[in-house]
């Protein structure tokens, strides 16, 4: 038995014990890592490079492809280092950095695609008012909301769990640090009461988010089932279905790895899981958007045929 004073690192849980099974891992997150890489940075130069995406929807798709940067490159760069190198530790302050930056970015993700919302919202429902509720001051002050709330959410429940004395070994039953199990070795009763109160009050703003979403898609189905022509109908469809995609893809991987009943986990069940709602979103969300979005895919097209030299 160990306590967190003399606990100086973790041990994550192995995709494989076989050699052969570990390097095919390493490659597969390889790969995927290197799509999503290449994929966002690609979304970034375009908004960056093309002037048709300087909009409220494309600036806001920069910090969406942020923070998917960020939290795919928090869980699947460890993950791959200890496929390769044939080992299942992280150290204690290693563990403490990972568990900040994934709730940091997966809280700032949820609280930008409710902005998103928003946006739509606005642009569909209240176009005449568009320009005055979304302005660039506006725009700003949400993305910034959006950071500052990942980063005290993020600062808050790391400080709180890591404070927590752990006696229950070192073992997490998981390929990163995770809320969750972390507090499974813990053996302070009060401690584990205060974070699960942090966990179940964040879960509470959470469905306020969601709950918005909803109640602004309603409202974004009715006004656009009020459009008289198939085409304007088409075009506002359009421009809502990869943000409903990306919410519905966000949503039920994290929803179904947190709620998922008992008697159905497994480690190899929530190893998949983990990865379906921490790895395949940040790598999806690209791809749904740029399919869907004509000026994206031309802005991309420009941005891979050179768009940095264009005017030389």
């Amino acid at each position: 038995m160990s306590n967190s004073s003399s606990l100086t690192q973790f041990l994550l849980l192995a995709f494989a014990d076989r050699r052969e099974l570990q390097l095919l891992h390493f490659w597969l997150f390889l790969a995927i890592s290197l799509a999503a890489l290449l994929a966002n940075d690609l979304i970034l130069s375009a908004v960056a490079c093309d002037h048709h995406l300087h909009t409220p929807m494309g600036f806001f798709l920069l910090h969406l492809s942020l923070t998917d940067l960020g939290s795919i490159c928090t869980t699947v760069l460890k993950a791959m280092h200890n496929s390769l190198w044939d080992t299942t530790t992280i150290s204690y302050m290693g563990c403490a950095a990972q568990l900040f930056f994934l709730v940091f970015f997966i809280s700032a993700e949820y609280f930008l695609l409710t902005i998103m919302c928003y946006d739509r919202y606005v642009a569909i429902c209240k176009p005449l008012h568009y320009g005055t509720l979304l302005g660039s001051r506006a725009c700003a002050h949400m993305a910034a909301a959006a950071w500052v709330t990942g980063f005290l959410s993020a600062l808050l429940h790391t400080a709180n769990t890591f404070s927590l004395p752990l006696c229950q070994g070192n073992a997490l039953g998981q390929f990163f640090c995770e809320i969750p199990h972390i507090l499974k070795l813990s053996c302070s009763h009060s401690g584990y009461l205060r974070e699960i109160e942090l966990l179940i009050l964040s879960s509470l703003i959470g469905s306020g988010c969601f709950i918005f979403i909803v109640f602004s898609y309603v409202q974004i189905f009715r006004a656009v089932l009020r459009i008289p022509s198939q085409q304007g109908r088409h075009k506002a469809f359009s421009t809502c279905l990869p943000h409903l995609i990306v919410v519905s893809l966000f949503v039920s991987t994290g929803t179904f790895a947190y709620l998922k009943p008992p008697s159905i986990s497994s480690p190899s069940l929530d190893l998949v899981v983990s990865v379906l709602y921490s790895v395949v979103p940040p790598a999806l969300n690209p791809l749904i958007y740029s399919l869907r979005n004509q000026e994206l895919k031309d802005a991309i097209k420009k941005t891979m045929t050179g768009c940095f030299f264009k005017k030389q």
